[in-house]
């Protein structure tokens, strides 16, 4: 599984995305690009953690941000 296109846009163009979701998940900035660069099959960003973040901060739920 790995973050749906349209989602990782939207994690692109949101600095307080990208900054919540290196705080939750304990990376620097440089981190969050490459996650959002390589979107990797069961990468960190198919954490729980960071589901929830972007679920929360895009008021999306949580099963339509991966495809």
């Amino acid at each position: 599984m790995k973050v749906r296109s349209e989602i990782l846009e939207k994690i692109r163009t949101s600095t307080e995305i990208r900054r919540e979701l290196a705080r939750q998940l304990d990376v620097s900035d440089a981190s969050i690009a490459r996650y959002i660069r390589n979107n990797e099959e069961n990468g960190d960003f198919t954490k729980v953690i960071a589901i929830k973040v972007i679920s929360n901060k895009l008021n999306i739920p949580e099963d339509s941000v991966l495809e």
